[in-house]
């Protein structure tokens, strides 16, 4: 009996170097890999207060639906105090930013409407786009004129722009002229903000934030909790009708059990964290820039530092190399990237030393495979 089922096709991801599998990195390894932007996924505080907290609830557990009884005042509590770090009206947390991308482009795409997707948005976002009723175009990465184009020419219902904060493979922003854009086509506006809530803006709230854009009812934010929040799950930010209109049609929101009671409230720790120390972690982001530029000559306007290598096999090399250096960083391939790059996070948590020597480290390790 045939097992094997897929052979030729593994075969052909090792020839290619593309080839992925999980593996488990021992604890004495310098993480430059993670998410954990401003480092408080390792915040034992964050972690004592949550669990204290958690053990003062009659339940450690959601056990249903947001929609039959898993809504608890846990998760109101953390979707107001989003609301108002944020701007916002109304708001409704959900399991991951995965499943948020597809609660938000599935549902809110309808028959008539037409879809404009920045060419780079997440693949969750990507694979969402492939279940909606309406047209769909993807315009080229944070490119204003060619949208502008799409949108005046378009004769849909309602017209949604998807675009990223800080895009998760080049940490690069969408312009400001992008926003502006939406807002003047009176087009509905996704922010996905899962790599820039918590890293850019004078309170550490992501793009509009940074721009400092008021929050108008076409705008809808998502934001993750697994990055810089440290915890689990996400959110979808936006006016009460938009919400309302999400929480009755959503299937990632109507057919899911609610989010875990315990990364909601670290979440919300995290929030409250991140609030009363923005000058502080901000200072802290600012001096990490700094360092890469003068290492690595690359600037970041985030904490995403890519370098290209264009060579899966390259940056498998660079990131052994490294690694033997305990040193872990990305080695970021197709079809995840056009070109094959190390991807490396400036994140907090680590001393000022620390980090220069690791920026010195990959600097030599890329210097040795060209």
């Amino acid at each position: 009996m045939q097992s094997d089922f897929y052979a030729k096709e593994l075969a052909a991801l090792k020839r290619s170097g593309r080839y992925r599998e999980r593996r488990i990195f021992n604890e004495e390894i310098i993480d430059l890999a993670s998410n954990d932007y401003l480092g408080l996924a390792h915040n034992s505080l964050l972690l004592e207060e949550t669990l204290e907290r958690l053990q003062t609830l009659e339940s450690h557990a959601s056990k249903a639906s947001m929609l039959v009884n898993g809504y608890t005042q846990v998760h109101q509590d953390f979707e107001q105090g989003l609301c108002d770090a944020n701007g916002f009206a109304a708001g409704v947390i959900l399991g991951s930013g995965f499943n948020a991308n597809i609660a938000m482009i599935e549902t809110l795409v309808r028959k008539g409407d037409a879809l404009f997707m920045d060419e780079k948005y997440h693949a969750s976002g990507v694979l969402a786009s492939k279940l909606i009723d309406g047209e769909l175009h993807y315009f080229s990465h944070n490119c204003t004129a060619e949208l502008e184009i799409l949108l005046k020419k378009s004769t849909a219902k309602r017209n949604i722009v998807a675009v990223e904060g800080i895009y998760s493979m080049d940490g690069d922003l969408v312009p400001r002229e992008i926003i502006e854009l939406a807002d003047r086509y009176n087009a509905l506006l996704i922010l996905d903000e899962a790599h820039s809530s918590g890293v850019i803006g004078a309170n550490l709230m992501g793009i509009l934030d940074h721009y400092d854009i008021t929050v108008k009812p076409n705008h809808i934010k998502m934001g993750t909790l697994g990055k810089a929040y440290g915890s689990f799950g996400a959110y979808i930010l936006a006016s009460e009708h938009i919400v309302d209109f999400l929480i009755n049609r959503a299937k990632p929101i109507i057919y899911a059990t609610a989010p875990s009671l315990f990364d909601t409230l670290l979440g919300h720790k995290a929030l409250e964290y991140i609030q009363k120390n923005s000058d502080i972690l901000s200072a802290e982001i600012m001096l990490r820039q700094s360092i890469v530029k003068e290492i690595l000559g690359v600037e970041v306007e985030g904490l995403i530092v890519p370098v290209e290598i264009s060579d899966n096999r390259k940056v498998m090399e660079i990131q052994k190399i490294l690694l033997e250096k305990k040193l872990l960083v990305g080695a970021i391939r197709q079809p995840t990237v056009p070109q094959a790059i190390i991807r490396f996070i400036a994140r907090l948590g680590l001393r000022e030393t620390e980090f220069r020597a690791a920026c010195f480290s990959i600097k030599d390790a890329i210097d040795s495979v060209k």
